[in-house]
């Protein structure tokens, strides 16, 4: 980063020009390494201010909820952690994260290396925008720190951090790997393709981006690049794949796409007008789509007709058949499905927070009140035997007073509103377009501008969830930083200076 190079330089002319060690004796270090301390205060004071609040922030979770919140998804991680077999629902990467912390025997250790990969996170964006090209195309430092303010102060995102769920590492690796997508560092290369697939093998919606990423290099006429890119993301996906086919005779990451595609189409899946197959026609639904539960409840309620269907629900015949009952919906109503994808994601844009999907799910993203009794269903059941072993004792949330209801305050106010986040994903489309529009008469510049990875990514992260799946709050929170982050890039004093008064 050139300013810290330049506080770098700062500090090694001060050190030449001190005294010689005999008169200035042990105060020398102590005097540069102030200087150097206040020149970054003085340059990144309000960035430092907020990074402080949010680690104290933090701190307050950790002492509020101790050592850990829980997650239904939790238990099925920690099995996995005993037993490493690939999941058809959810790939291993964060079974292998807590693997790698198993040594400890804490989940307030994992929730601590959580909560610092989020405060990780906002420094990731705040040193991406300032330091991206040119000084010319940097973001100025006030729409850096803005950039930074949501991951590292939104109650939901610290509350997301504090869950033992894959969201938090999962943004983590998008983020890096976005923010050295940007650089131009050849060597950075087969790195991000290596984060890239990290973020994928923890959540499968990270799929996209490697083709974003890649798409942006060939953009920037690196076809090589995109090349080493590709490659590198690829070689450890198929390695999974081959662990997946070898344990389960199955092509793919995980063997639940079909599952999760046909309880999206349930929103609207009209048989009447589908006329599907004999074999078909056991998914359907008689009731009117307005009448129907939200969509995850064909995946997991008793009475689906996915899961009356012999053998648990993701066996091989179970999830094809529920991809071709998908194909179908979506192909016999094509203009019903874009309907049903845009009222999904149009309840990211809500300015408050209805319950959705349902109660239980949306309760685990509030700080609660009061201690969360043990697991109900079966499978968490065993999830949480596992657990003990992992934490060598007892587990649970311990809820400690005042620390707890200072966070609940502070979560009844402090987040980002879906407006809001409109907003900043409609910045560098709108300040690109003025700028298009009124620059002065010239060559136009080559190339993509410097928003356009962290936007696009920020978009095929809200997209999809509602295009395959359906929409949930923790899915939003891994864009937030994307868009903040080209929001920021967008205001670059290049741009700026296209705009009348910019």
């Amino acid at each position: 980063m050139p300013e810290i190079r330049e506080d770098v330089r700062v500090m090694s002319e001060a050190r030449a020009e001190a005294p010689a060690p005999a008169r200035q004796g042990r105060r020398r270090l102590p005097r540069d390494t102030r200087r150097l301390a206040q020149r970054l205060v003085r340059r990144h004071g309000w960035f430092l201010a907020v990074l402080g609040l949010g680690t104290a922030l933090r701190a307050l979770a950790m002492a509020g909820y101790r050592p850990a919140l829980w997650f239904p998804d939790t238990y099925t991680y920690v099995v996995t952690v005993f037993h490493p077999r690939p999941d058809l629902v959810r790939p291993a990467g964060y079974s292998m994260f807590l693997k790698l912390l198993e040594p400890l025997h804490s989940f307030a250790a994992v929730t601590a290396v959580q909560h610092l990969l989020g405060l990780a996170t906002g420094v990731l964006v705040y040193v991406a925008a300032r330091r991206i090209g040119h000084r010319a195309h940097r973001a100025p430092r006030w729409a850096a720190t803005l950039a930074a303010v949501p991951v590292l102060l939104d109650a939901y995102q610290i509350e997301l951090e504090h869950l033992l769920v894959a969201d938090t590492l999962f943004t983590f690796l998008v983020v890096a790997g976005v923010s050295l997508g940007m650089t131009r560092r050849p060597a950075t290369v087969a790195a991000i393709g290596l984060l890239l697939a990290a973020a994928v093998l923890t959540r499968t919606v990270g799929q996209p981006l490697i083709v974003v990423l890649a798409g942006w290099f060939v953009l920037r006429g690196r076809i090589r690049p995109a090349g080493v890119l590709l490659a590198a993301a690829l070689v450890p996906l198929v390695a999974y794949g081959a662990w997946f086919y070898a344990t389960y005779q199955r092509v793919g990451l995980v063997g639940a796409n079909g599952a999760f595609l046909y309880a999206r189409t349930m929103s609207f899946a009209d048989c009447a007008r589908m006329d599907p197959p004999p074999d078909l026609k056991v998914l359907c639904d008689p009731r009117p789509p307005e009448r129907r539960p939200p969509s995850q409840e064909y995946i997991w309620a008793k009475d689906s007709p996915l899961v009356l269907r012999p053998g648990i629900t993701f066996t091989k015949e179970n999830d094809e058949l529920a991809a071709r009952f998908a194909a179908l919906a979506i192909t016999t109503q094509p203009l019903d499905y874009a309907a049903s994808v845009l009222g999904e994601l149009g309840r990211t844009f809500a300015w408050g927070r209805p319950v959705y999907p349902d109660a239980e799910i949306y309760g685990y993203y509030e700080f609660p009140v009061t201690e969360p009794g043990p697991p109900g269903r079966y499978p968490a059941q065993v999830g949480a035997e596992y657990a003990k072993l992992y934490e060598q004792g007892a587990i649970g949330t311990e809820i400690v007073e005042p620390y707890a209801g200072w966070l609940r305050a502070y979560q009844s106010a402090a987040r980002l509103p879906g407006p809001v986040l409109l907003g900043v994903l409609l910045v560098p489309p709108v300040v690109a377009v003025a700028g298009l529009r009124r620059r002065r008469q010239g060559r136009p510049r080559a190339g993509a501008p410097a928003w356009l990875v962290p936007w696009s990514a920020a978009v095929v992260l809200l997209v999809t969830p509602a295009a395959a799946a359906e929409f949930d709050y923790r899915y939003v929170l891994p864009a937030v930083p994307l868009a903040c982050l080209a929001a920021a890039l967008s205001l670059s004093s290049d741009l700026l200076r296209r705009v009348p008064g910019g």
